[in-house]
């Protein structure tokens, strides 16, 4: 159980840590564009079939059984394993190459905000600067971005792929 999750959590983890990457050089290349958040989000999502291909994995290694629970659990290890990595990797991003990143994003979106929501977005921006300068934080935000959604597939593959 514990190569079948650390091999997809590690593929999935440098896998969305690239999606980011990218992401990160495309925003300090064009400070002025905003990047997709469709791309970013449905690229997580495709990071998590290695969650969904592991749930599988324990089931065949159970010789075709599989609980609930035990599908749930190992697809919630796999997805703590990407989320730890892209956690990693931002940390590394953030303090070593992007330290300005809170001020650019905060830009950026209240560039594009229309004038009735100004003065709502720019009080939540400067909440998000006020969150970024403790290490804490950022960890939990960046968490809070990916985790949520692997433990949702890891209840849905879990589903699919439970048999007694």
């Amino acid at each position: 159980m514990k190569n079948n999750i650390l091999k997809n959590g590690i593929l999935g983890g440098i896998m969305v840590s690239v999606i980011m990457i990218a992401m990160t050089l495309f925003m300090k290349t064009y400070p002025d564009q905003e990047p997709s958040s469709i791309l970013g989000f449905g690229s997580m999502l495709l990071v998590f079939v290695f969650v969904i291909l592991g749930i599988k994995k324990q089931r065949e290694i159970n010789k075709g059984s599989l609980s609930f629970g035990e599908g749930f659990l190992t697809g919630l290890y796999i997805s703590l394993v990407i989320s730890i990595i892209y956690v990693v990797v931002w940390l590394l991003i953030y303090y070593n190459f992007f330290p300005d990143f809170m001020e650019q994003y905060s830009k950026m979106v209240l560039k594009n905000t229309s004038p009735e929501e100004l003065a709502d977005k720019t009080a939540e921006m400067n909440q998000m600067k006020e969150w970024y300068k403790s290490p804490i934080m950022i960890i939990l935000l960046t968490f809070i971005e990916v985790l949520p959604l692997g433990i949702v597939v890891s209840l849905i593959g879990a589903y699919i792929y439970k048999k007694k």
